[in-house]
């Protein structure tokens, strides 16, 4: 497979960084994940991790090279890390279980399968344009569905950050949301990031970051962006985008090769 690809993470403005992001692949199957753990005081970067963590392992034992099922393969594994994560012992005092948004994509036969639970979000970037975008779990993305608020107005209510659905949590409310999959053409960029990279921006911002240059350079720049935008009360801020296509390195390997993104 032919793909350029780069992951990045900044604490932002947080005591703790509790993103976590990661991608696997083999010569015929490619694996981008990320996870933003919720409660600081819950420890949200273990949901994360163990979310992270669980994709990784899971891809490692059933990409050989492919994977049978790609749809199965999502949801059973993020579904998974929900249960791992549900039985991290817990202080009911200080509010339950941690948890933790997730998106995932498996690239595979040119077709690109997608999944999130949460705000963590997918953006398919093609030709100057959102091609596919995932919808946020949460109760602003509800208001702006019924037509209560405008999308301006949601990037800056004061609930954006209320999510309907995560792995993990008080409840076990999770779901996960499937996308439809999409045939990937030469030159589309893929861009999976936490709130934080995303909600100081709009869509067409977000797709004139990424219309040219090296993936490296767009997303560390547009993490510099999103960390001058929100100054003094920046979210962490992390993202991986990978550009599809035959002008891209070839990688090929004979075992799965995982890469996660150490953040401390």
């Amino acid at each position: 497979m032919n793909f350029s690809i780069h992951q990045a993470s900044n604490i932002g403005n947080r005591r703790f960084n509790q993103d976590r992001v990661a991608y696997s692949y083999t010569n015929d199957a490619l694996l981008l994940a990320l996870a933003d753990g919720m409660g600081g005081h819950l420890h949200g970067e273990m949901a994360a991790g163990l979310t992270i963590e669980t994709f990784v392992e899971s891809f490692g034992r059933h990409a050989q090279p492919r994977i049978a099922d790609p749809n199965e393969f999502l949801l059973g594994t993020m579904r998974h890390a929900h249960e791992l994560i549900m039985k991290f012992p817990h202080d009911k005092d200080m509010g339950g279980f941690p948890g933790t948004t997730c998106v995932a994509v498996l690239i595979q036969d040119g077709q690109m399968y997608w999944g999130h639970a949460g705000d963590s979000r997918l953006y398919l970037l093609r030709d100057g344009a959102v091609l596919a975008r995932t919808n946020d779990h949460s109760l602003v993305q509800q208001w702006v569905e019924s037509g209560k608020l405008s999308a301006d107005e949601a990037r800056v209510h004061p609930q954006r950050n209320h999510i309907t659905n995560c792995l993990g949590g008080t409840e076990d409310v999770f779901y996960m949301e499937p996308g439809e999959p999409v045939a990937l053409r030469s030159g589309d960029v893929l861009l999976l990031g936490s709130d934080g990279l995303w909600g100081p921006f709009t869509d067409r911002e977000l797709v004139e970051a990424f219309t040219s240059g090296p993936v490296a350079d767009m997303l560390d720049d547009l993490i510099a962006s999103a960390l001058k935008r929100e100054d003094g009360h920046s979210d962490n801020v992390t993202g991986v985008a990978m550009r599809w296509g035959n002008s891209e390195p070839a990688h090929d390997t004979v075992e799965p090769v995982s890469h996660v993104l150490e953040i401390s």
